[in-house]
């Protein structure tokens, strides 16, 4: 980058720290740019967080006083877009936020750029409002769709406070243009592909799944499918659909949570497939795979669609169905217990490498010069 652009004073906006998920990678990278920068957030876990991120200033709300809501934070989303506009930004010149839901509606001040990393339009008021909220009783149905209609009203104005906006993939750009009628550039994550890699004579003698346990991810749909494929599937994730889940699968479906990044190199690594049913905004998880040279199979919509060719790279699963599941993995294991249809793992190592660290580094650096 020029060395107008590294000696700018950065703000960076991230929703709310307390874990090491997609954002937080995402976060650290931009750190490595902009080593400086302040970190303002809503809600803050040191002890959930990394060392790279620790090492920064952090700027947190007023609500993370309030050792209770850190743990109960989603209860209170109607306050957030007056709580993240309260950040005082006025001193920075460059505000980058990394945004899945409020982190984009800051103010910054009128001489500076804002610009936008959107890991997804907030999910819960847009196109997943019903897979969270559908199931809750008349009165609280009644009384949510009051506040998420401001809180529609809220993202659609506060988006004019972007003066660029960054999307993760094709299939959030194409929603930035839905709702807020923006066009975006697509940066997609970092992946450590050097952290995971491939290993000789993988076993190879289970399906794996990577996922937060939560409806819009459709887990219930691969535990009924293996139900009847009577083929061993982990599922690694925590989430509120976990009791259900366990309630519905068989002997064969295990579930793993709190892993190293060791012990999850290790899933991937020795997976027959990495499965998934719903519609991811990217999909780290797939690139994950890929670079420990594992095949993917996965709805056809969404993400997943920037990082895999079906047929290529793994498998496509054409409807969200028990039995499109199952068809599908049928397909899979038939191609590949024949010989007639090979996923060579150079191949899905290769195709990783386009995720890397360096990459997206590289392309987001390009990107803050042209536009400034």
């Amino acid at each position: 980058m020029t060395a107008a652009i590294m000696n700018t004073k950065v703000a960076l906006i991230h929703d709310w720290l307390n874990g090491m998920r997609g954002g937080e990678k995402v976060l650290e990278n931009i750190l490595d740019l902009f080593p400086e920068a302040d970190v303002f957030t809503l809600f803050y876990e040191p002890g959930r967080i990394s060392e790279k991120i620790r090492s920064q200033r952090i700027v947190t709300s007023r609500l993370n006083r309030f050792g209770a809501f850190r743990r109960r934070y989603r209860y209170l989303l109607p306050l957030f877009p007056a709580v993240v506009e309260e950040f005082d930004l006025q001193a920075y010149d460059l505000v980058i936020s990394s945004s899945h839901c409020v982190a984009k509606g800051v103010i910054p001040a009128p001489r500076a750029t804002h610009v936008s990393y959107i890991h997804s339009p907030m999910r819960y008021a847009w196109d997943q409002y019903y897979a969270y909220f559908g199931s809750l009783g008349r009165l609280k149905r009644a009384f949510v769709r009051r506040q998420i209609s401001r809180l529609r009203a809220w993202d659609v104005t506060s988006s004019a406070r972007v003066d660029h906006f960054i999307a993760n993939s094709n299939y959030v750009k194409s929603r930035i243009r839905k709702y807020y009628r923006r066009d975006a550039e697509v940066i997609h994550p970092p992946i450590d592909t050097e952290f995971f890699h491939p290993i000789e004579n993988p076993k190879g003698d289970y399906f794996l799944t990577v996922s937060a346990l939560v409806p819009y991810k459709m887990n219930h749909l691969l535990v009924e499918a293996f139900n009847r494929l009577d083929q061993r599937l982990v599922i690694v994730g925590r989430g509120t659909e976990e009791k259900r889940l366990r309630r519905l699968c068989r002997g064969n479906v295990e579930f793993r949570w709190d892993l190293s990044g060791e012990q999850l190199r290790e899933l991937y690594q020795n997976a027959r497939a990495l499965l998934f049913a719903g519609v991811e905004d990217f999909g780290m998880s797939f690139v994950e795979a890929h670079a420990c040279g594992v095949p993917i199979i996965a709805y056809g919509r969404g993400g997943v669609l920037d990082i895999i060719e079906d047929g290529v790279h793994g498998m496509l699963i054409p409807e969200q169905s028990v039995d499109a599941v199952v068809r599908t993995v049928e397909d899979f294991m038939k191609g590949q217990d024949s010989g007639e249809m090979r996923f060579v793992p150079a191949d899905m190592r290769r195709n990783s490498l386009r995720f890397s660290g360096d990459h997206f580094k590289t392309r987001l650096a390009r990107f803050l010069e042209d536009i400034t």
